[in-house]
Parts: structure tokens; C-alpha cells; sequence
């Protein structure tokens, strides 16, 4: 299989700026973008800018994912603090990424393509703004602005780090309002992050496609590290036919954020049904949830995740403790109690502290909190027990044993 430098060195395509010849091809040898993709020229008050559209069925599938969403987004709106947005209709949500001249946030990086999508009644519409001279811009932003005007909202990867603001920038730069400048926002990268932390190495959109929608990539795309050169190489030579690359990148990019977003929806509005990949997935949700304050369907994901064959001895343990918290949280120390001691079985050491605080606080028992903070002293003395824990509970432990044996005789 060539890889994507051999594919484009056929064509006769230099890759990088230092090697482009500065000289203007002739008209004979000119590749324009009107003839190597199909697209249109739209006409604004600022000039023309060349679009290429594609719609897509609404119930297109991206990898095994529908790309509109199913179910509520309720719980993305929590995450995203913007509750608000749960009641948007999922037209008003406009799916956006970037290819830029550069990484930075600087007045020299231009947005030179900017694709956005967004539903219309049973299609997925995206458009792709590109800048066949950075002096179009003004015509650029104008039809993003109009592209834009039923929208009420963002969806993005990284978008709030790198997109939106860089967009907005090269609006304020035009002396342009920002359209959705105070828009709510759903950035998926930070949402990817808390669900597949623990299962998934990378949490990149490319391998969230492959990992999470079960979609793949043709030939035709082309490495992000790639595009800025791809695109001088273009100022330079208009020769267009590289950047069907970075369309066809762009492109996946957008449809690939619906997708993700339908996924997660779906994920986040089901937590206890089958359609969860992996436990991993299903604990990360009962985080999400417990840290919005739904702690009583967070107790019940919890307590169906460790009803599960698939999770491994540490990740059980980890999932027990988060849920005998929560309980805690709840005053249902009961239950809470009955997870400590499975747990204090098993030498967790924060079991046995948990114990102890009950007895002594709570029962008033200050002889069993001794005996659970004297078998916590015992097993954080074993020879094999990691150093480095053994210093930060030791000495604590033997601080609450002094105390509750002066407690204990003091009420003898």
C-alpha cells in the first residue's frame, strides 16, 4: 500500500513550503478548485467564496452510529452547563471543525476551511468554506455568518480550546460581530475524555471513529500534520488537486462529531440498558452522574456494573469504593457498611478507616474502632506492602489509635 507522500509525489506534488518554486504556473498547467471538486461559488456583499456541499440522510450510518441523535441530550446539556440546550431542537445545533494555517491563536493563522454542518429535516447538510486566497476571507465570513443564522449552539472536538476561538478571532479582526458569540457550547473531547479514560489509550476523534463508531478512513485522507503544507503548496502552485485530502478530512471530521454526539447521547440517556460497549463505559457514566448530583441513578449503575464477569479485580474494587461513598453521601451508612467490610476483607485500607469513623462517631464503639484501626496498622506493616503508602497511612493510623484508646479508657 503507497503511503499518502508516495500517492502525492505521483502527482507531482512537493510537500513542505521550502521546496515550492515561487514562480506562477502557467494557465495549461493549472489545477483550479472549481475543476477538481464539485462545488459553487457563493455570493455575499463581500465577494465570492467557493462551498462544497454534501447532504447526507439523517439516519446515515457513520461506522454502526446513526449520525442524528435518538435520544435526549439532557445529560450532555448538564455536563456542558448549559442545561438549557436539552430543549434545543437538533437543528439549531451547528457541527463545526477547522483546517487552519497553523496551531496558534496569532492574526497570521488563517481559517482557511471551515466545514459546518448542521440538520435540515431529514438530511445532514454540511458546507465547506475554503479560501482560495487569504484576501476571500471577508467572503468567507460572511457566508459562514448566513450559513450559520439558525443555529443557537456549538458542537465541537476541542472547539473551545482551538475552533471557535480562532474563528472569532478572524471575525474580530474583519471588524465583524462574532455570530454565537455567547452560545452554549458541547465540546466532545472533554466528554470523551471522562467516558473512555480507563478503557480507550487514545481519545482522539480519529480513534474514537474506529474504537467507538466502528468507522473507518479511506485512502484519500490525509494526516492533520500534513494540511497547512498542503494548502501553501497550493498558494503557490494552484494546483488543487492535493486538497481533496483535506476536503475528504474535513469532511469525516464533521460527520464524525454528529455521530459521536448521537453516541454519547445515547449512552448517557441509557446508562442501565445493553447498549454499553463495556463496564468501563458503564462506571464512567455513574461518575458523570454522581458528580451532577444524580446520585440515586448513579448508585444503581454502579451496583449493575459490579454485577458484571467482565471488570478486573482492581477496577471491582475501585467501583465498590465510588459506590460506598456515594451511599455515604446518601446517609445510608447501612449499605456503605456492607461495602467497607467486603471490602476491608480484601486489605483496603480505606475501609478500615471508614469503619472505624462509624464506631467511634456514630456508635460510639470505641473497641471495635480499635480493632479496625489496629487491623489497618497491621496489614500497612506487612513487609510487602508498597513503602510509599505505608508512609502516608502510618502515621496517621497510629494517631487515631492513640486517640481512641484514650477515648476508650476515658469511658471505661
Amino acid at each position: 500500500m503507497s503511503s499518502i507522500s508516495d500517492r502525492l509525489k505521483s502527482l507531482g506534488v512537493s510537500i513542505g513550503t521550502s521546496k515550492i518554486k515561487q514562480s506562477k504556473p502557467t494557465q495549461d498547467e493549472e489545477f483550479p478548485i472549481e475543476k477538481v471538486l464539485v462545488g459553487e461559488f457563493w455570493h455575499t456583499s463581500s465577494g465570492e467564496i467557493f462551498v462544497v456541499e454534501t447532504k447526507y440522510k439523517s439516519d446515515f450510518m457513520r461506522g454502526s452510529i446513526k449520525l442524528k441523535p435518538s435520544s435526549s441530550l439532557e445529560m450532555i446539556a448538564a455536563y456542558a452547563q448549559s442545561p438549557h440546550i436539552a430543549n434545543f431542537d437538533i437543528e439549531q445545533f451547528a457541527f463545526m471543525d477547522t483546517e487552519t494555517t497553523g496551531l496558534g491563536l496569532g492574526t497570521g493563522v488563517y481559517t482557511f476551511m471551515v466545514g459546518i454542518g448542521r440538520f435540515e429535516g431529514e438530511h445532514f447538510r454540511l458546507a465547506q468554506f475554503f479560501l482560495r486566497e487569504p484576501s476571500e476571507e471577508t467572503a468567507q465570513l460572511s457566508a459562514i455568518e448566513e450559513f450559520l443564522a439558525p443555529c443557537k449552539a456549538w458542537v465541537t472536538f476541542n472547539g473551545k480550546s482551538f475552533d471557535v476561538p480562532l474563528l472569532n478571532n478572524r471575525f474580530t479582526l474583519n471588524g465583524w460581530p462574532v455570530p454565537l458569540k455567547s452560545a452554549p457550547h458541547i465540546d466532545l473531547l472533554h466528554l470523551a475524555r471522562r467516558l473512555w479514560k480507563e478503557r480507550l489509550p487514545s481519545r482522539s476523534l480519529g480513534d474514537l471513529e474506529a474504537s467507538i463508531l466502528g468507522a473507518t478512513r479511506s485512502q484519500a485522507d490525509v494526516p492533520g500534520w500534513m494540511i497547512p503544507d498542503l494548502y501553501f503548496n497550493y498558494l503557490h502552485t494552484r494546483d488543487a488537486r492535493p486538497l481533496m485530502g483535506i476536503f475528504y478530512h474535513n469532511e469525516m471530521d464533521v460527520i464524525s462529531l454528529a455521530a459521536l454526539l448521537a453516541n454519547m447521547a445515547d449512552m448517557l440517556a441509557n446508562p442501565l440498558d445493553d447498549n454499553i460497549q463495556h463496564e468501563l463505559d458503564r462506571i464512567a457514566i455513574g461518575k458523570l452522574y454522581a458528580d451532577l448530583g444524580y446520585l440515586d441513578i448513579a448508585v444503581e449503575i454502579y451496583q449493575l456494573s459490579l454485577q458484571s464477569d467482565d471488570l478486573q479485580s482492581k477496577t471491582y474494587w475501585y467501583a465498590l469504593r465510588d459506590l460506598s461513598f456515594l451511599h455515604k453521601k446518601q446517609s445510608n451508612l447501612e449499605s456503605a457498611c456492607h461495602l467497607w467490610e467486603q471490602a476491608a476483607r480484601n486489605k483496603q485500607i480505606y475501609a478500615h478507616v471508614e469503619l472505624a469513623k462509624v464506631f467511634e462517631h456514630q456508635q460510639k464503639d470505641f473497641s471495635t474502632a480499635i480493632h479496625w484501626t489496629q487491623s489497618a496498622i497491621e496489614i500497612v506493616s506487612e513487609p510487602d506492602y508498597p513503602f510509599f503508602e505505608r508512609e502516608v497511612f502510618l502515621p496517621e493510623l497510629e494517631h487515631r489509635l492513640e486517640r481512641l484508646i484514650r477515648k476508650y479508657n476515658a469511658n471505661r
